[in-house]
């Protein structure tokens, strides 16, 4: 009989939960989208777009689908599948415009969300947190109101900003799944 490592949720004690070579496709995928983002920023950019896209069309027309075999939560599987299906069709139908779009609405969200974030860490600061969530919350104020102040800077700056954090990210993974490797025990 023949041992065969399964994957297992327990992240402790040398377990994985995924293998060292699934780690290492995702990171040299990462680094490539890196690489590509600094080499042609608005052109990659224009092409994750229409992914995401053709994405949003399919996984709508999926979420309505799957109506026919699961009908708990229908109602959110309608809305969501609708909407998916909406947002697919627009993106696949005005690409060039969706390049622009989607990245504008997608940094107004972090700088909302930044905003918020910084509200509620200064709020738990004053609550006992600390003085260290309160810089925190200061620091995440700051950075959404930037955000919000120059989105359209900020847009322009997106692709760059994803090229880093793509090499980064993926030398970061590249390395992670050789040490990965490095402690799975050869099975006998």
């Amino acid at each position: 009989m023949t041992d065969v490592a399964t994957p297992s949720l327990n992240i402790a004690g040398g377990t994985h939960v995924f293998p060292w070579w699934l780690v290492l496709i995702q990171g040299i995928v990462t680094l490539i989208l890196g690489i590509m983002f600094l080499t042609y920023p608005y052109g990659t950019l224009f092409v994750l777009v229409t992914f995401l896209g053709a994405y949003w069309f399919i996984s709508g027309l999926f979420g309505l689908i799957s109506l026919a075999y699961d009908k708990t939560n229908a109602g959110l599987k309608v809305l969501f599948g609708i909407l998916g299906i909406i947002a697919g069709c627009a993106i696949l139908a005005y690409p060039l415009y969706s390049a622009i779009i989607v990245p504008f609405i997608f940094i107004i969200m972090i700088g909302v969300w930044g905003m918020i974030m910084g509200f509620v860490s200064l709020f738990a600061s004053l609550k006992g947190g600390g003085a260290g969530a309160g810089i925190i919350g200061v620091l995440l104020i700051i950075f959404g109101i930037l955000i919000l102040a120059n989105p359209y800077v900020t847009e322009a700056l997106l692709p760059f900003v994803l090229g880093v954090f793509g090499i980064v990210g993926g030398f970061a993974a590249i390395i992670g799944a050789f040490m990965i490797k490095s402690q799975i025990a050869p099975s006998a």
